[in-house]
């Protein structure tokens, strides 16, 4: 404080120059690396200047303030390092750093590449609208209730425990507002399935005459009392068939042929395919099965049944069904046709369905009786891999192929493999295990299969327990 003191005042300063009074502040410092832990003090003085005009006086102060510090800390000789403190330090920068070594890249490891984003690689898309999903909550009442079976059959119901002297009208008045066109086609096949072709007419004249709702024309309400009408012969138009196949659609004419099936009228529905191939009109493939099924019941239609075969499979569009495909291969199999079966069943795995067991079994059965056994045997071995489930019908027809093949083994392991399925089997499968045993000699077997026969209720061919007699094998 004595140094400020000397100093001349802030008015004999040169040039007029203001300088602010020197704050003067002690502080306390550590001294650094000493082994003593005696603590040293250093006094520093700040010197705040003003400048107004120049540098050259605010440094010339701080020039002053740096050597009262210097002179201060030479007279308490707090800051004078030793030789050891300095070797220590100079020890400290004399070791060299630890570097971490770089590892090489693992090209296992490395991070793959970011995918292109749709929207930088691609063109601008505009936004789509938003498009609402049709929920059954959010669907009207008449919706539910014109596609609804049970809402449907359940109309034909009420028509039916109508009185005979009441009208339709008085149920179906009630339900107007919520049908649609198509609607009461269901209703009509059910009155069908009832039995009540009066009902189903009634209600067609019912729907021409509604205003309001438009209910007609449909061909699927048409349609379906064309069928209903035909199956219960209560179709009179035998004889305008020439006049209604021009102009008749598709749906109607197919309904009809269908209707005249059911009800037996063989000659109405080959008539109805004649007429509507002179016409160039095509009807499904299914009608011709359906016809062909129905005339081969009996022997005598058998040679209509064959053109008809003949007629089918000139069909560019042939497309069956698989049960309609399977019927069709047994009428073959009864008109001795086996090419016939076998280009059905590559006609349908060429389709890229997969063959059902029944289908396996009929292709199984008409390469027996065409004498391929091998070719039937093979097709048995593709069934097991198919993974198949055998039905009975299935077990006799291999059990046969497997006698026909005196192959007594396997005919043994697949009778078998039958009664662990839980079936029983039947007089024929015995007759014929037991006929191959006796054509191999072995009698005491074919007596064991008698006496299993017997015991399960089983009653035998006469005509072949005579002939075991006879044998020598007898029942004993």
């Amino acid at each position: 404080m004595s140094s400020l003191a000397s100093r001349p005042p802030l008015s004999a300063l040169p040039d007029g120059v203001s300088l602010a009074p020197a704050l003067v502040k002690k502080t306390v410092g550590a001294k650094f690396l000493r082994s003593s832990s005696s603590f040293g003090r250093r006094f520093t003085a700040r010197v705040s200047c003003a400048r107004p005009s120049s540098r050259g006086l605010a440094k010339e102060c701080k020039q002053q303030a740096y050597e009262e510090d210097a002179a201060a800390d030479h007279e308490d000789g707090s800051l004078e390092w030793g030789k050891d403190e300095v070797e220590a330090i100079s020890a400290l920068f004399a070791r060299p750093m630890r570097w971490r070594p770089v590892k090489p890249p693992n090209p296992a490891a490395q991070r793959p590449l970011p995918l292109p984003l749709p929207h930088k690689t691609g063109p601008p898309v505009t936004p789509t609208p938003t498009q609402h999903i049709r929920l059954a909550s959010r669907s009207s009442f008449s919706d539910k209730v014109r596609k609804n079976p049970e809402v449907l059959v359940g109309i034909a119901k009420e028509i039916a425990a109508l009185p005979p002297e009441s009208d339709v009208c008085k149920v179906l008045d009630r339900w107007v507002h919520f049908l649609r066109k198509g609607s009461l086609s269901m209703t009509i096949r059910e009155l069908g399935h009832m039995g009540l072709p009066e009902r189903a007419l009634q209600t067609l004249c019912w729907a021409q005459g509604q205003k309001a709702v438009p209910l007609f024309p449909d061909d699927r309400i048409l349609a379906s009392t064309v069928e209903v009408l035909a199956r219960f012969d209560e179709l009179k138009m035998e004889s305008a068939l020439e006049e209604c196949v021009p102009s008749a659609s598709r749906a109607v004419l197919e309904a009809m042929a269908s209707g005249f099936i059911r009800a037996g009228k063989v000659g109405l529905a080959r008539k109805l395919l004649e007429l509507a191939r002179m016409n160039k009109r095509t009807l499904h493939p299914s009608i011709y099965a359906k016809l062909i099924l129905e005339v081969a019941r009996t022997p005598e239609g058998y040679g209509l049944t064959a053109a008809l075969l003949d007629e089918l499979g000139e069909r560019p569009d042939f497309d069956l069904r698989l049960q309609e495909c399977t019927a069709v291969m047994k009428v073959c199999i009864k008109l001795r046709r086996y090419a016939a079966v076998e280009s059905l069943f590559s006609w349908f795995r060429g389709s890229g369905r997969d063959p059902t067991a029944v289908m396996y079994t009929t292709v199984i059965h008409s390469r027996s009786r065409d004498g391929r056994h091998r070719e039937a045997l093979a097709l048995v071995w593709e069934m097991e891999q198919a993974n198949c489930l055998l039905d009975l019908p299935a077990y006799r027809v291999i059990v046969k192929l497997c006698v026909a093949l005196h192959d007594l083994e396997r005919t043994f392991r697949y009778l078998s493999r039958l009664k662990e399925a839980g079936f029983v089997p039947t007089r024929d499968i015995y007759c014929n295990v037991i006929e191959g045993y006796a054509a191999a000699g072995r009698m005491a077997k074919r007596r064991q299969l008698i006496r299993e026969a017997e015991s399960t209720g089983v009653l035998l061919d006469r005509r072949l327990v005579s002939s075991l007699s006879e044998m020598g094998g007898g029942r004993s």
